[in-house]
């Protein structure tokens, strides 16, 4: 047997802070070396910071990260324990984004990622160089390139985050080229439903490249990225460990590589793919001889037996719900990317949120108060300053609903009445109209934009983040205000679709049984600034709404596919309706994109929303011929 102890760790990094960052992961190696593990495995740029997006551009962000790097490799010196952490490093005028080999006090090797996203989120082809197979070069006297890495224990085959999402990745030449432990440096952000995908994606190609998979992911949230952290091992297509997610810290188990190799020789169609591979001429990944670098203690790790300690029987379940797993996901990715925002800017004491009474300020004012009871668990409620401000149309029911779940909560709570100032601004904007007069709408945003205007007065004075509280499916056909609901420091649920916003809300009263969510959840939504306002009604039901989004966003269908998929989706509704429905949301979807450009920063949690710079990237000036049926 050759048994080997892995370590996989996920780090909370802040971009730019080389030595923060190398601390936390000399914290986590140093914990390592002390359970005897013999590989540690960090996230992808865990030195510099991730994204960096066009910082990697200065010579100077990349150059400040070798002396780190270096410094790792010197306080790990007696440690015996291979250390693998994501670095960048600038050869011949190309920026790479490596995975650096680390043991005995040495740089034994730097393995450049190959395939560079550059869709959704990423723009890792804008700064970044590919890898390439067969890659031999040398950067500061370190071997870098297409290499793998031996050592007492076996053959390691390092790569970086996207190299595994492809099949046409590294793993296999270096799998046929005698590669037994593929370890993968990520930093993959957090998506709904992506974690069941990484875990079918590894155990794939595990078993497809009849190797064993280390994989760490990285967690925290840098601007609007949230990464969810957690990693797995697997081997060759047998589940070993997953590591937790939404927290900084390392997980550990023992595997057999003698197995992987059994498993191999067991495997007929492996081979025969691997004769054909070497007979059409592919070329043998070189493996540097690390055997020397470093001495391993595994003379006393235990043989890897179930938990359940049954090689036959099912392990206890405690998978979670559906319902319980999108729920928790959705608000413990937010609450990191609100509390991260908060810690890592380093330019606000507390929270502001300008409460409606309506659901969307309330979920808002959860996610935030769940962070806090995680920063403050003694006082959760000193990190929040809820308002009310109420207009002539503001329901006492909605005061009464805020002011329920700001006391539950602990929250300090004001009324602050914007009457006078509405009929001031109202009188103002009419004398400067003289004959024209004023429209509903410009009644309703003046109320939007005086609220909007006073929480960035108070955030200015008080060192607040005013958190913006609208959502995705309201924002995407313009139901919003710009200078007032649209206005904030950090959009919290602005890329969370309505239907999703009640959903959460619900299982928030089931769980917490809080009665100020019952309160607001007993009101039609609406936003109050004009008699009796349903947004179901000035818009169309919310979710024929967020099935449109979805429809035309996100599967980019015309609006004549949109009647055709929503006539399925909902018989009950008169197909005539529906289009009207289809018609009215692409319009206003059309018209309402000069507004997203405006918004603040959001959090993201899917593959589809609305920030210009991330997911959907559209134009601002647009003919809509094209959208018109044939």
């Amino acid at each position: 047997m050759r048994l080997v102890k892995i370590g996989i760790a996920s780090v909370n990094t802040t971009v730019g802070a080389f030595q923060a960052n190398t601390d936390r992961v000399l914290d986590l190696a140093r914990k390592m070396a002390a359970e005897d593990v013999t590989l540690g495995v960090f996230p992808e740029q865990v030195i510099a910071g991730y994204p960096a997006e066009d910082l990697v551009q200065w010579q100077g962000f990349i150059d400040h990260q070798w002396p780190e790097l270096e410094r790792f490799a010197k306080e790990t010196a007696s440690l015996p324990l291979v250390s693998i952490l994501g670095v960048g490093v600038a050869l011949q005028g190309v920026r790479l984004n490596c995975a650096a080999v680390v043991a005995g006090g040495k740089i034994l090797g730097l393995v450049p990622k190959e395939k560079l996203p550059t869709y959704n989120v990423f723009y890792e082809g804008r700064t970044f160089g590919h890898g390439q197979p067969g890659m031999a070069e040398a950067h500061r006297g370190v071997p870098l390139g297409d290499f793998m890495f031996q050592f007492d224990f076996g053959t390691v085959a390092p790569e970086v985050c996207e190299d595994i999402w492809s099949a046409d990745g590294p793993m296999r030449r270096r799998a046929y080229s005698g590669g037994e432990l593929v370890v993968n440096l990520s930093a993959s952000p957090f998506r709904l439903g992506f974690w069941e995908t990484r875990r079918e994606l590894i155990a794939t190609r595990a078993s497809d490249h009849q190797v064993t998979i280390a994989y760490a992911n990285a967690v925290g949230s840098n601007d609007g990225l949230i990464f969810d952290g957690g990693g797995f091992i697997n081997q060759n297509g047998r589940p070993v460990l997953e590591t937790p997610r939404f927290q900084q810290g390392f997980t550990t188990a023992v595997v057999d590589l003698d197995r992987t190799l059994r498993l191999r020789t067991e495997n007929t169609t492996w081979r025969v793919d691997k004769e054909s591979w070497v007979s059409a001429g592919g070329r043998k990944v070189p493996t540097l001889d690390c055997t020397q670098a470093v001495k391993t203690r595994r003379e006393k790790l235990p043989y890897p037996v179930p938990a359940h300690r049954s090689f036959f029987l099912p392990a206890p379940d405690t998978r979670r719900t559906a319902r319980v797993a999108l729920c928790e996901d959705i608000l413990d990715a937010l609450s990191l990317g609100v509390g991260d925002y908060f810690e890592k800017t380093r330019a606000f004491k507390l929270f502001g949120i300008a409460l409606s009474g309506g659901r969307d300020s309330l979920l808002t004012l959860l996610i935030a108060h769940r962070y806090a009871k995680r920063a403050r668990p003694d006082n959760p409620g000193s990190l929040i300053q809820a308002f009310y401000m109420p207009s002539p149309y503001s329901s006492q029911q909605t005061r009464d609903a805020a002011e329920t779940i700001a006391r539950e909560l602990g929250v300090p709570f004001q009324v602050v009445s914007i009457e006078e100032a509405f009929e001031r601004e109202k009188a103002a904007a009419q004398k400067m109209l003289g004959d024209t007069k004023l429209t509903p709408i410009t009644e309703q945003n003046i109320q939007a934009r005086i609220r909007a205007q006073r929480m960035w007065n108070w955030s200015n004075s008080c060192g607040g983040l005013f958190l913006q509280t609208g959502n995705m499916s309201e924002k995407s056909v313009g139901y919003t205000t710009i200078g007032g609901d649209l206005m904030g420091a950090l959009a919290v649920i602005a890329n969370v679709p309505k239907t999703v916003v009640m959903y959460l809300l619900d299982y928030l009263q089931e769980t917490t049984g809080y009665e100020g969510i019952r309160k607001v959840l007993a009101k039609p939504a609406g936003p109050e600034l004009a008699h009796d306002q349903v947004g179901e009604e000035e818009l169309m039901p919310f979710p024929i709404l967020d099935a449109c989004f979805y429809l035309h966003a996100g599967e980019k269908l015309t609006p004549a596919e949109m009647r055709t998929a929503l006539t399925a989706m909902f018989p009950e509704v008169d197909a005539e309706r529906l289009g009207g429905y289809v018609d009215r949301f692409v319009r206003l979807f059309q018209q309402s994109i000069y507004k997203w450009v405006q918004a603040p920063l959001s959090l993201h949690i899917g593959n589809l929303d609305l920030d210009r710079e991330r997911a959907l990237q559209l134009p601002v000036v647009t003919g809509s011929a094209w959208l018109r049926d044939a």
